[in-house]
């Protein structure tokens, strides 16, 4: 039996055989505490809310390990997060629909929202969320509340608020890989009408890769490791019944390295890119395709400073007993300089400098109004959105002293010398790309949304959302020791060079090569001639949903819906160029036009809510059909990003969630099942905003989504009992099944990720008035190898011959694990 298969058989004979133990037990009482969720922008049970969500407590949050959104995949079947070249690219996934991440002009399909503000993207909210009250994942389109680009769904975040009693907690963790973590918040009254809540953590880890430099500029022997510190402040005013303001203040700093791709693949011939690179410069990679013995190679370093930080102002006014105003004002600033060896080898190709020019700024100034109440049978909604996103981002991408060498004098054996272009000439060490991109994005919204009751059992939801999007970008690009414009006219001579084959055909596509390897992206200066480039798009979208729900018994409800949801187009921040054949030979020119279309989704649900044997076990399932137009797919080809819009995408399947109060006092259970069909519907190259982009998407059309596996499964389990009359036990242990899926934008075979299970576990002791535990736990006990993101090597992939090329991965984290100790005050 193979493993998704007994993972899938053991989930379903734990669940029967839990349920039976329930039915005969049922006696004993045990409930499922109400879960309260704001999916639809106020506090209703989970039981009652039509829309598909899990709710993960802030308990078992900290039970599981889960710090950030990445770790919270853990908990969450259908949800997929990765991280790639750095860990402020960031791209969360629900039912294998997401946005890959790497190019700041592209917004996230899964939104983030952390107390009511949303975040313009998935890295920008990547960091340590402190004490969390809960979060809710919102799985479908969620476009008409939820401020904007939700096309795929939400992660709803609710930080822990002030309290009206004095609290203090603090927190000291140690662990393998040198991990040290502190902690510690006070919270309570200030006066009779102000509360306040202060957190401040630091966090810090070596780095669990190790790196050989091959005495490069770069310093640091390994890589992925951790150090940050964060203060979140808050104050709660309630001068009357009616009336409160939350205002919450946070900053967070990083400084570390990350991350360095390891070879997954490279190609066996003797004059494969990998072979060559070697050659230039002996042991600068691994040639054996063993990417999980965690050796990488680089000799530039991989510094990312982060510096974020906001401040919001919830204030909700209850106008009358029936009707309250809420008004979220944000305004947020994330910035972050990133160093990056971008030939990941410990050959001097190309990089990223590390000296603070290689950065990406986000600022935005966010406000929401909603007017609600409730009129009979009739619960209503109106409100209006409206956001400002500022992003600045300068892209060097320069080259090394060993480029030249490997590029010209081996992949290209050197032709490009015969004709003039020596190393005095192009491709100078230092020379390169630097582009500047400023662009100004303003979108506002009207939205409402009305539930009205037929029947005390018969409920009609009705939303809708007017979106006006405007974007405004001005682009600046800047080549040095550019090649392209040198080789072009050498075309002919080439093509008619008997040294470079025996036939014209073999001739013509040798000079092809190498005109072609002279005039990719970074080595064109004609970027440099389109001078400053403006563009500008505007969209108004309208996106909505209907839902119709019927409560049988107070223990089911079920329900149809149909939402349409909408993402913002956008631009490409990165390079485009288009080849256009002559009768000289190809002319590479710069493309001015970087933008792309917006991306439409319908999807429609047909789900229940279940409640059994007195409340002690919830099970609640949907089946989905999600149809998306114009899929926004971000791919690197291994010199570049480009973003190309797909036609058409269609996902299916169903989700089930449960949530389960067993006989045993002291044990709870929580968890689901996804099985997702998300596939690529078959497309031409015609129907391409690039027709020439087909071959680098040749095996798309017809094919399963990155990232999508089939099935995925969640199980959470916690246990708490006396073990004395003054000591408590407890334990947790939250496992996490994918099936097998590919994790490149391409769906290259070699950047497939097989079967996998992740195991975290945690168990403690303390007294039973919780004023200290001290709790062992392990994440990924079991030391799975597993592959996060992978991706050709840059400059060393031909993508019609794999037994030449070299493929690369990001990997997941290895075994962790140590002591946490916990105080209350």
């Amino acid at each position: 039996m193979n493993t998704r298969r007994l993972f899938r058989t053991s989930a379903i004979v734990g669940v029967l055989a839990a349920t039976a133990a329930t039915a005969v037990q049922a006696q004993e009482g045990r409930q499922v505490e109400e879960l309260v969720v704001t999916a639809q922008k106020r506090e209703q049970s989970l039981q009652d809310v039509p829309i598909v969500v899990t709710s993960v407590s802030g308990q078992l949050l900290q039970d599981a390990g889960v710090r950030d959104i990445r770790e919270l995949t853990v908990l969450t079947p259908g949800l997929t997060v990765t991280s790639t070249s750095n860990e402020t690219i960031v791209t969360a996934r629900v039912r294998g629909v997401g946005t890959v991440g790497d190019n700041p002009g592209l917004e996230s399909s899964v939104g983030v929202v952390i107390d009511g503000v949303y975040r313009p993207r998935n890295g920008v909210s990547f960091g340590d969320l402190g004490e969390t009250e809960r979060i809710e994942v919102l799985k479908g389109p969620q476009g008409t509340l939820f401020g904007k680009n939700t096309s795929a769904g939400v992660i709803n975040i609710i930080t822990a608020g002030p309290t009206r009693d004095l609290r203090a907690e603090s927190e000291a963790t140690f662990g393998n890989f040198g991990q040290t973590g502190f902690t510690g918040s006070i919270s309570g009254p200030i006066t009779d009408t102000l509360a306040g809540r202060l957190f401040a953590g630091a966090r810090r880890r070596d780095g669990y890769q190790d790196i050989i430099t091959l005495g490069g500029p770069r310093a640091e022997k390994d890589d992925n490791d951790q150090n940050f510190y964060t203060l979140r402040g808050q104050l709660l005013w309630q001068p009357t019944t009616e009336l409160s303001a939350r205002i919450i203040a946070d900053y967070t700093k990083r400084s570390e390295h990350c991350c360095v791709g390891t070879q997954l693949f490279v190609g066996s011939a003797p004059n494969g890119r990998g072979q060559l690179v070697n050659a230039t410069r002996p042991g600068s990679l691994d040639l054996t395709s063993t990417p999980y013995d965690r050796q990488g190679y680089a000799n530039r370093s991989t510094d990312q400073r982060v510096e974020d930080k906001g401040l919001s102002a919830e204030i909700n006014w209850d106008i009358t007993d029936a009707v309250r105003l809420t008004s979220v004002s944000a305004i947020r600033n994330w910035y972050s300089e990133v160093g990056q060896d971008s030939d990941f080898t410990a050959a001097d190709l190309v990089y990223r400098p590390n000296d603070g020019t290689n950065n990406v700024e986000f600022g935005q100034v966010s406000q929401e109004l909603r007017l609600a109440g409730e009129a009979g049978r009739l619960n209503w909604l109106v409100g209006g959105f409206y956001a400002k996103e500022d992003l600045d981002t300068r892209q060097r991408l320069l080259f090394g002293s060993d480029y030249y060498s490997y590029f010209v004098g081996r992949v290209l054996n050197g032709v490009p010398a015969l004709i003039g272009l020596t190393p005095n000439r192009i491709l100078q060490p230092g020379s390169g790309s630097d582009d500047v991109h400023s662009q100004e994005a303003k979108t506002w919204a009207l939205f409402t949304n009305n539930s009205f009751r037929f029947t005390d059992a018969l409920e009609l939801t009705v939303g809708l959302r007017y979106t006006s999007d405007e974007k405004t970008l001005n682009s600046r690009y800047s080549t040095t020791g550019a090649s392209c414009d040198l080789a072009e006219p050498f075309f002919v001579a080439l093509a008619s060079n008997p040294a470079l084959g025996a036939t014209a055909a073999a001739r013509q596509a040798a000079a092809t090569s190498i005109v072609g390897g002279l005039c990719l992206n970074g080595q064109n200066n004609d970027f440099d001639d389109l001078g400053a480039v403006e563009q500008s798009r505007t969209e108004e979208e309208f996106s909505g949903t209907a839902k119709l729900q019927y409560r049988w018994s107070p223990d089911v409800m079920t329900y149809v819906s149909y939402s349409r949801g909408y993402k913002a187009g956008g631009f490409n921040l990165d390079r485009e160029q288009r080849i256009v054949v002559t009768a000289t030979g190809p002319n590479f020119t710069a493309d001015a036009n970087t933008s792309f279309e917006p991306e439409m989704v319908d999807s429609w649900e047909l789900g229940a809510k279940t409640s059994w044997f007195g409340n002690s076990l919830l099970v609640n399932a949907a089946a989905f059909h999600q149809t998306f137009e114009d899929f926004q797919l971000n791919t690197f080809v291994g010199t570049a990003f480009v973003v190309e819009t797909l036609p058409e995408v269609i996902s299916r399947g169903v989700d089930v969630d449960f949530y389960y109060a067993p006989p045993i006092e002291g044990l709870n259970m929580q968890g689901g099942v996804t099985w997702a069909e998300t596939e690529i519907q078959p497309f031409t190259a015609a129907e391409l905003i690039d027709p020439t982009r087909f071959n680098s998407l040749r095996r798309l059309p017809g094919a399963q989504m990155s990232f999508a596996p089939r099935w995925s499964a969640s199980l959470a389990g916690t246990y708490e009992r006396e073990i004395s009359s003054s000591l408590m036990f407890r334990s947790n242990i939250a496992a996490k099944y994918t099936s097998r899926y590919n994790t490149g934008s391409d769906l290259h075979p070699s950047k497939v990720q097989d079967p996998l299970i992740l195991v975290n576990g945690r168990i403690g002791i303390g007294p039973q008035d919780d004023r200290w535990s001290v709790e062992l736990w392990g994440q990924n006990l079991t030391n799975e190898d597993y592959l996060q993101v992978g991706f050709n090597g840059p400059f060393q992939v031909d993508e019609n011959n794999d037994n030449v090329s070299v493929y690369n991965g990001f990997l997941g984290a290895p075994r962790t694990y140590g002591v946490t100790l916990r105080m209350r005050y």
